[in-house]
């Protein structure tokens, strides 16, 4: 079956169930397929060798007007709706899964019904990994078209750019915390007895999704399918260590919370929030960054169970280091408060 029938059947498929945002792959196509009409010339007048000539003259490397004033806009907006849709939801799930017994009461209580038991929260992140994963081989095809049809890297170019416009739904934090939520799920069904006979193992989340150790620089992979792959280096490059308390900046990389903190000028009782926005990330130098960071939860919990002696001594650290700063803090209020 072709990927564009698959992807189309998909999302009715989805779509039934709910109104969930796509790319409009059908329609991409048809604008470079009018696109590819402009550019051929009939050949009732000419020779073939002319004919050929004609459409090499026509491949429009640098920009094409049929294509660029309709194709990209068009794809950029469907993007943005498919990652804040993904986003948004996701954010809700995890959530809900970290959230206290009173408030996932209220929450079944205003009538999500659906996530009310271990296996709903199962179902609802596959739902939304594969969603991530079909939309993000679409915008890749159709990347991949254009390049083809123009002879041109502008779709490459393209997606580029939308990287750095942290529109790239594989860049998301809320994914990086679905993996690990998926290895928190597989962890304590496995510490649970009714797990065992449960109909639907935790292992249909994610296949392939593991953190690994090289040299003690932890890796958080997880194989969406045969062609797409999703590494995350869970090294602080601040402190060049395993991530503690991590939080991902709106660039996409990610830190431990002191760390960030450090890095942005600001102390732990203000908080990132207050960062200003010429404060740059260390990594890629892009300001502006700290305001909308992520706290990534599930994945604070992953690394606490899979690294119990250095997470301890880290927590012991940092302790310490939080009520100095706090300290501090408090005292130089004290001290403009009386004019001291």
């Amino acid at each position: 079956m072709k990927f564009c029938k698959k992807y189309e059947e998909y999302m009715q498929g989805q779509k039934e169930k709910k109104n969930l945002p796509g790319v409009g792959f059908k329609k991409l196509k048809k604008i470079l397929k009018r696109c590819r009409r402009n550019h051929v010339v009939p050949s009732s007048s000419s020779s073939r060798m002319a004919f050929t000539q004609v459409i090499d003259q026509h491949n429009c490397p640098r920009g094409c007007p049929v294509c660029d004033g309709t194709f990209f806009p068009e794809l950029l907006k469907e993007m943005e709706d498919v990652v804040g849709w993904f986003n948004e939801n996701a954010q809700k799930l995890l959530e809900l899964h970290l959230a206290s017994g009173f408030s996932k009461c209220l929450t079944w209580f205003k009538g999500n019904t659906r996530k009310k038991d271990h296996l709903g929260l199962i179902q609802e992140g596959k739902d939304l990994v594969n969603y991530a994963l079909i939309n993000a081989v679409a915008i890749r095809k159709i990347l991949k078209k254009y390049d083809k049809i123009h002879e041109s890297r502008q779709g490459q170019l393209f997606k580029t750019q939308v990287q750095k416009m942290r529109i790239e739904i594989l860049q998301s934090p809320w994914l990086c915390e679905l993996m690990a939520f998926h290895i928190n799920l597989k962890e304590s069904q496995k510490g649970s007895k009714t797990a065992v006979a449960s109909p639907t193992p935790v292992h249909a989340l994610f296949d392939g999704c593991s953190l690994t150790f090289n040299d003690g620089k932890p890796l958080l992979s997880c194989e969406l399918s045969d062609s797409v792959k999703v590494d995350i280096d869970l090294t602080c490059s601040i402190c060049l260590d395993t991530v503690f308390d991590p939080i991902s900046l709106t660039c996409g990389h990610i830190y431990c919370y002191m760390c960030a903190c450090s890095a942005a000028s600001v102390n732990v009782i203000d908080g990132l929030k207050t960062a200003e926005l010429t404060e740059k990330c260390p990594l890629c130098r892009e300001d502006g960054v700290y305001k909308g960071a992520v706290h990534l939860d599930e994945l604070n919990i992953l690394l606490k169970r899979s690294c119990r002696e250095n997470w301890e001594e880290r927590r012991k650290t940092e302790r310490a280091e939080r009520l100095q700063q706090a300290k501090e803090y408090w005292d130089y209020q004290c001290r403009s408060f009386t004019g001291i």
